[in-house]
């Protein structure tokens, strides 16, 4: 191994809308502090997807959950928006390494096209699956918000942070 490559850093991008971010996000922030050397949460800007919340709101609550996790996750995560193709964003922030959370098989099929995708664009950039802790496999950002528009409670699938905002969010739509 040449010095340079001994002493370069492993950047991951962790990409999603985080519309909001859950306990099964946070989850996966936390497992890919493990292998990469600085994680940038990519928070996509995604307006067709009609998000709840704004694109900087996003990032807003994603900050917020990781200083709340606090320690080395919080000190090698950063949070960035973005608007451009997942490999541009890549490249522009010089990460070789695209982090995907897979929560079931159904999660594969999509996740495996984009994949190949991504790897026929920038070739030089790696997507690492990390499985859904068992804890947290049936969490979804929009399972989160139906269930909370319906009222039920979904305090164990969020931090304490977005609960607050997402009820906040939810009274504010009913004025």
């Amino acid at each position: 191994m040449n010095e340079q490559s001994s002493n370069a850093s492993r950047i991951g991008i962790y990409p999603g809308t985080f519309d909001p971010v859950t306990q099964g996000h946070m989850d996966i922030i936390r497992r890919a502090t493990r292998i990469v050397d600085k994680l940038i949460v990519g928070v996509a800007v995604n307006a067709g997807k009609g998000p709840m919340f704004g694109v900087e709101e996003r990032c807003a609550l994603v900050e917020e959950a990781l200083k709340a996790a606090g320690g080395e996750v919080a000190a090698r995560t950063i949070v960035k928006p973005f608007g451009s193709l997942l490999m541009q964003f890549a490249q522009e922030n010089e990460s070789s390494i695209i982090i995907r959370g897979l929560r079931a098989v159904s999660d594969f099929e999509y996740e495996f096209q984009m994949a190949g995708m991504n790897a026929r664009l920038a070739p030089k950039v790696e997507t690492v699956f990390l499985m859904a802790s068992d804890k947290q496999q049936f969490v979804s950002s929009r399972f989160v918000k139906e269930i909370a528009r319906l009222g039920g409670n979904v305090t164990e699938f969020v931090p304490a942070n977005v609960l607050k905002r997402l009820h906040e969010k939810l009274a504010e739509e009913k004025e």
